[in-house]
């Protein structure tokens, strides 16, 4: 007898119907919340390695000391790579940021320690150095950027071979610029932009930040449900409203308080203290961190990044762009324009992340960036972004920075030597790349 003989449908075992009872109550999960699957695999991918590296770290990788070091290092790559995100999504690629980021460094970095002093005659101190050395690195980071997109939109030149260029051209000019010296120190108000000791906003900011996210994402999730019954959408659940919610505020409150853990020690806090003419009691060992402000600049920067491209006519351009760039442009959208100003958003983007970068070091070197293309590409590709264009998340990038920057600092913690940490980062690319085109096969 056949095994159907033996076995007919109707006698299926209760395994089998708890099992597909449970796949159903899944997908109707994932269907009330409207998680995507691919985000929830990246954030689990991220927790196997914390919880791994943590483990074979001998518990050194979870600390609130590693965690907030990381959130700082992580910066600097995340905001670079919530642009790369419009680049690739419009079939683009910009090997140039990192040479960007270091030429940019580099114009702050003297400007700030010899040109505004020496020539411009400013004292040390002003607070004006370190806002105009900022506005030029950044007036600096469009120019390039209009530069290059117009060189690939308007004459034409592949987007690969102009940021190749570019790569070799800008790092040349920032060695060029001082003759391979390091531009030191920096002016103390531009260092805060690169945490360390007195780079964050302490405990009480901190929690006042945290409780002002949560007001927002409960503002968000009412505003987009009231939105979706004046157009008659589809409404998720209220207790899936709810889920998403509390995950959220979980989320953030979780990271204050981690952020709020990592502390100052006290000899430090004091001789800051009488240099600024502040008055700390007596007895305290510690004062919290709180939140580093490159930190909440990388998180402004996604903020504003994924408004421009969810809820701007210039943002739905670069997705329609990317996904037919012919249609698009009998459509009537200026390809070449759309495509210049992507290019001027990476150059802008690239300059924040060389002042964080300069400023975390309190110097600016010619080695600056080195590299960073392709952590920031990596970041993109793995947070989702397709090399064929038309989709990408600005939040998947900065997931995506994450995750490349916590391998990296877990296999420091590990002794792991640079030549195999380099086989790893792209291992781990290349593997990306290709679950990328399963999925996309499967879909």
């Amino acid at each position: 007898m056949t095994d159907t003989a033996s076995n007919p449908p109707a006698a299926r075992t209760a395994e089998d119907r708890a099992r597909e009872s449970e796949l159903s109550t899944v997908g109707r999960f994932l269907k009330a919340t409207e998680l995507d699957i691919r985000m929830l695999g990246m954030v689990g991918a991220l927790l196997v390695i914390w919880f791994g590296i943590h483990i074979l770290s001998g518990g050194l990788f979870l600390t609130p000391r590693n965690l907030w070091n990381l959130s700082v290092q992580t910066s600097s790559v995340a905001i670079m790579a919530t642009g790369m995100v419009l680049v690739i999504v419009m079939r683009n690629i910009d090997l140039s940021v990192g040479s960007v980021e270091g030429v940019i460094g580099m114009v702050m970095g003297v400007a700030q320690a010899e040109f505004l002093i020496r020539v411009m005659g400013f004292q040390l101190g002003s607070p004006w150095i370190w806002i105009i050395a900022l506005a030029a690195g950044v007036a600096l980071g469009l120019m390039i950027g209009a530069l290059q997109g117009f060189i690939i939109a308007y004459l034409e030149v592949p987007a690969f071979i102009v940021t190749l260029g570019g790569l070799l051209i800008w790092r040349g000019m920032a060695w060029l610029m001082t003759s391979g010296r390091t531009v030191a120190p920096l002016d103390a108000t531009f260092q805060l932009m690169g945490g360390g000791p007195r780079g964050s906003i302490g405990a009480t900011a901190s929690w006042i930040v945290g409780a002002l996210a949560c007001v927002a994402v409960a503002f968000m999730l009412l505003n987009g449900r009231s939105q979706r019954k004046r157009f008659k959408f589809p409404l998720r659940p209220v207790w899936a409203e709810i889920f998403l919610g509390v995950v959220a505020c979980a989320a953030i409150l979780g990271a204050v308080r981690i952020a709020n853990s990592y502390p100052w020690p006290v000899g430090i806090v004091r001789r800051y203290a009488q240099q600024n003419g502040i008055t700390i009691p007596e007895g305290g060992l510690f004062i919290a961190h709180g939140i580093a402000i490159p930190v909440l600049m990388a998180v402004t920067v996604g903020i504003v990044m994924t408004f421009i491209t969810r809820r701007t006519r210039f943002g739905r351009y670069v997705f329609a762009i990317g996904g037919n760039p012919e249609a698009a442009e009998l459509a009537g959208i200026n390809t070449r324009w759309v495509t210049m100003k992507v290019f001027m958003i990476m150059g802008v983007l690239a300059a924040i992340s060389a002042a964080i970068a300069s400023a975390r070091l309190n110097a600016s070197t010619n080695a600056l960036g080195t590299l960073d293309e392709l952590l920031v590409i990596a970041a993109a590709v793995i947070g989702g972004t397709s090399l064929a264009g038309g989709s990408g998340t600005v939040l998947g990038a900065m997931l995506g920075a994450l995750l490349m920057q916590s391998l990296q600092s877990g296999m420091v913690l590990l002794g792991i030597d640079s030549p195999l940490q380099s086989v790893v980062v792209g291992a781990v690319l290349v593997v990306a790349v290709w679950l990328d085109t399963v999925y996309r096969k499967r879909v």
